[in-house]
């Protein structure tokens, strides 16, 4: 009897080790694994082109450092908006414009946000951004991690103060939903669901149904139960077009 009792601490040891260990992973690994398998690392280091409703568009990105551009006709003048770590710039028909700081930074912010959403989650290990895990849900019947991002006011721009969510595939770890909430323009709410998924040169592309909520009162955090019962209007989409890797 005490030779069975002296080997019970040993049989529990390893039963112990040969159970599975459940993956627990942070916001943060959570967010690098995404991006890594959307094709960050290529993303870096890579100029990219595209389309988008009627204006074309370019990123230069070299470990860090980049340029946004925007190309567009306006009635019969070419337009060119640059972008880079530093400053904002217009030309028009090829002779640089002086603008207000309010009109510049309103171009700028136009530029940036189509440039940030067209290769998201890349651009979530920025500075200024804070995650935060807030549950596991399930939408059309997948599974998914729910993560919150925030920003820092310091090097956060002018729309710090805007939250974001993303909802991670548990098996894929790619972004399949995306929300947020703005406070410009009066504010409002939004809830993206990724379709048309493409991968170009390792890289993930995807385009969007872009939906707000039926009632403006919603909270941002019950967006994925609200278009699981139909309380979301579709708004737009949003597709890109003509997309080139480099």
């Amino acid at each position: 009897m005490k030779l069975i009792t002296s080997l019970l601490p040993v049989v529990f040891v390893v039963i112990s080790c040969s159970q599975p260990q459940k993956e627990t992973l942070s916001a943060q690994d959570l967010i690098n694994k995404s991006i890594v398998i959307s094709g960050g690392n290529k993303i870096s280091n890579s100029t990219l082109m595209f389309s988008f409703r009627d204006k074309k568009y370019k990123a230069f990105r070299r470990f860090g450092n980049y340029q946004l551009e925007r190309f567009f006709i306006d009635e019969k003048d070419t337009v060119v908006d640059l972008l880079d770590n530093n400053k904002f710039e217009r030309f028009v028909n090829f002779k640089k414009v002086e603008l207000p700081d309010s009109t510049a930074n309103k171009y700028s912010n136009a530029v940036n946000s189509v440039h940030y959403f067209s290769v998201l989650p890349f651009g979530l290990n920025d500075e200024a951004v804070n995650k935060k895990y807030l549950d596991t849900v399930r939408i059309k019947g997948k599974k998914y991690h729910k993560i919150e991002i925030t920003f820092n006011k310091e090097k956060g721009g002018e729309d710090f103060d805007d939250v974001f969510l993303y909802w991670i595939n548990t098996e894929t770890y790619k972004v399949d939903y995306l929300a947020y909430e703005y406070h410009v323009n009066e504010g409002g709410k939004r809830f993206r669901e990724a379709y048309n998924e493409r991968i170009i040169d390792s890289i993930r592309f995807v385009d969007y149904n872009n939906y707000k909520p039926i009632n403006k009162e919603a909270s941002l955090y019950s967006l994925e139960h609200l278009f699981e019962t139909n309380a979301l209007k579709l708004l737009s989409k949003i597709e890109l077009e003509a997309i080139e890797v480099k």
